[in-house]
């Protein structure tokens, strides 16, 4: 990937791409035009109940257009442990996770995500840009560009407004 420190801030999150929990690229250019609610996730935090939420989310809202992305991430108390299989095993006997799954990457320090770059680049924190803790929510606009952050403890269904908000404006 070159030096990041280079790389400027693309001005869309659909210039990026990711790796899912399969090794396929994908690149969010296809999810463009449509609400994106991107999680870091783990499976052994005290939040890890949330994918229920999320689920419920994408399952409410995906037919209307909503993407649903979960980032798995072990820089917190290394609360996901396992491999790209394991989490994805987890996540769907556990929680009934059908929504896409990237591998498991960094969302903070010198090898944080491009995608999380841009979504901590548009919307900081109470406490600055970088994430605090699993279970940090960026709800993107159609546009690609603006983003709304919710903390850990924000549960999933606490989103339903905003997402109905952007599904319902004109683009």
């Amino acid at each position: 990937m070159g030096d990041n420190a280079a790389m400027p801030t693309p001005d869309s999150l659909s210039s990026l791409d990711f790796v899912d929990n399969h090794g396929n690229t994908v690149a969010l250019a296809d999810y463009a035009g449509k609400p994106l609610l991107i999680v870091n996730t783990a499976s052994k935090c005290g939040f890890t109940p949330q994918y229920d939420g999320l689920q419920k989310l994408h399952e409410q809202f995906g037919p209307q257009g909503l993407v649903v992305l979960g980032f798995p991430c072990d820089q917190f108390a290394h609360q996901e442990p396992g491999t790209d299989s394991d989490i994805e095993e987890f996540c769907r006997v556990n929680h009934g996770v059908t929504f896409p799954l990237s591998t498991k990457i960094d969302v903070n320090g010198k090898n944080t995500h491009p995608v999380f770059a841009f979504l901590k680049n548009h919307a900081s924190g109470l406490l600055g840009s970088s994430i605090k803790w699993n279970f940090t929510k960026f709800l993107v606009a159609p546009d690609g560009q603006t983003v709304t952050r919710y903390a850990p403890k924000t549960a999933p269904s606490a989103l339903s407004g905003d997402i109905e908000a952007l599904l319902t404006a004109d683009s």
